[in-house]
């Protein structure tokens, strides 16, 4: 079993910031592929984000590519997004999630799932 417990979400205005964390427990975290995933209200969940648990390779969805940095921490168990030039069609609720199938970018492949941050990006 692996928790997750994601933080650092709130509402920002066009061009800001923001860093999310996902904290985990339970299952060593250095074996799971960890990724970051998005609904907006009315949208499917999307793939952000991940980096895989054996060679740390990262992989962004094109709309993020460039803007978003995704990075884990094994000595603190935490896997962080660093969004940067944020826009309003960023606006969604944020889970990160771990596993340790592949391929990373597609959400049947985690089974740990936290609860969501949301995000809102003002114009």
């Amino acid at each position: 079993q692996v928790q997750l417990v994601e933080s650092g979400g709130g509402l920002v205005q066009v061009g800001d910031s923001l860093r999310l964390s996902c904290a985990t427990s339970g299952r060593t975290f250095s074996l799971n592929n960890m990724g970051w995933f998005r609904q907006a209200p009315g949208n499917e969940r999307e793939f952000v984000a991940a980096v895989s648990r054996n060679t740390y390779a990262t992989y962004y969805a094109d709309s993020v590519k460039g803007r978003f940095t995704i990075s884990r921490d094994n000595a603190k168990n935490t896997m962080y997004l660093q969004m940067n030039s944020l826009t309003p069609e960023d606006t969604a609720v944020y889970y990160c999630a771990a596993g340790f199938r592949s391929p990373v970018v597609t959400a049947n492949s985690y089974d740990y799932w936290g609860q969501g941050t949301q995000v809102t990006v003002s114009s």
